[in-house]
């Protein structure tokens, strides 16, 4: 049974004029220690997939259909109080923005103290030891020193990881990591997402890593899943689908990067832009962006196919599996 399954999860926001789809469908699992990826533009609907685990969506939003299991139990039909137990102690996230995250007004040691203690029952005393094993496991220099000042003491590198050491506080099993270098420069970001690889592969956590990365993904997960629209188009091991992506999105998406042109060319770019919530096409989403567009993508949403080792939403796709199948046969 894996760790973290989630089940045909749709998530509506309710708005005047009727609701919006967030995410319609989504299905996908996480092994304990394994590293997963949800990549795709702003507005595919990754972090509100990562909030939703959780049940972190704010109102008007709300869970409309599917399940979230993690080790079997259902996390979208639990109680607060309930949730309570499993938010930051067994499954820890960080965010975006870490001067969001932390409270500018308390010392780190204060937040990670707090953090500890309302999970576990020791004393504040054993609280801080644990917060300063933390800051040295992230490389923190001088962590004594870090636990008495206050974040805007801190440069935006130093407090992301402070934010990395109260996500490990608990020990937790799963750590979902919603763009955790996007307000870093380039040289910080590497130092980040490689301390972060180390600490997952030392402490045998799961990692779900949600960026638009690609470049990022490739190097340190696993397995992948592209969003588009708020569905998944294509998932599977990370390697195949960057040697040999399937879906024309991702296609597009790998051709966009920079290594990918010639020096000194215009970098590719798929024409258009997401689509928003109350606009969303019939059919498959990505169709008015897509160069194999046909009717049957205008007016019917593709089922999966399976394409060696990854899962892909296409009917171009599909329509190829079927030839070379038919080529196959007649060969025999």
């Amino acid at each position: 049974m894996a760790l973290l399954e989630v089940k045909n999860l749709d998530v509506r926001f309710a708005v005047r004029g009727g609701d919006l789809t967030a995410l319609r469908g989504i299905s996908f699992s996480l092994d304990k220690g394994e590293r997963l990826g949800l990549v795709g533009e702003s507005g595919a609907g990754k972090s509100v997939a990562a909030f939703s685990i959780l049940n972190l969506i704010a109102k008007p939003g709300y869970i409309a259909g599917g399940q979230i299991l993690f080790e079997g139990k259902d996390l979208a039909a639990m109680s607060e109080r309930e949730l309570r137990k499993i938010r930051g102690n067994r499954i820890a996230m960080i965010f975006q923005d870490p001067m969001m995250t932390l409270n500018p007004v308390l010392t780190i040691g204060t937040q990670m103290v707090e953090a500890i203690l309302a999970h576990r029952k020791i004393s504040k005393k054993e609280a801080r030891a644990i917060a300063l094993d933390r800051l040295q496991k992230v490389q923190i220099p001088s962590p004594e020193k870090r636990l008495d000042q206050y974040p805007h003491e801190l440069s935006g590198g130093m407090r992301q990881r402070v934010i990395i050491a109260i996500a490990l506080l608990l020990d937790p099993e799963v750590i979902i990591a919603d763009e955790p270098t996007t307000a870093l420069d380039v040289t910080i970001q590497a130092e980040i997402m490689d301390l972060l690889l180390n600490l997952c592969e030392q402490e045998n956590v799961a990692l779900m890593l949600i960026t638009h990365d690609l470049g990022v993904v490739s190097q340190v997960t696993q397995r992948m899943l592209v969003m588009y629209s708020g569905r998944i188009i294509e998932q599977g091991p990370t390697r195949d689908i960057i040697d040999n992506a399937q879906h024309p999105y991702t296609v597009g998406l790998i051709s966009a990067l920079p290594q990918m042109g010639e020096p000194g060319a215009r970098l590719f770019q798929i024409p258009g832009s997401m689509p928003s919530l109350k606009n969303v096409p019939t059919g498959c989403p990505f169709h008015p962006r897509c160069d194999y567009a046909t009717d049957q993508c205008r007016q019917a949403m593709p089922d999966y196919v399976h394409a060696g080792n990854v899962d892909v939403a296409c009917f171009e796709v599909s329509k190829r599996m079927e030839q070379e199948k038919h080529m196959q046969e007649e060969r025999s």
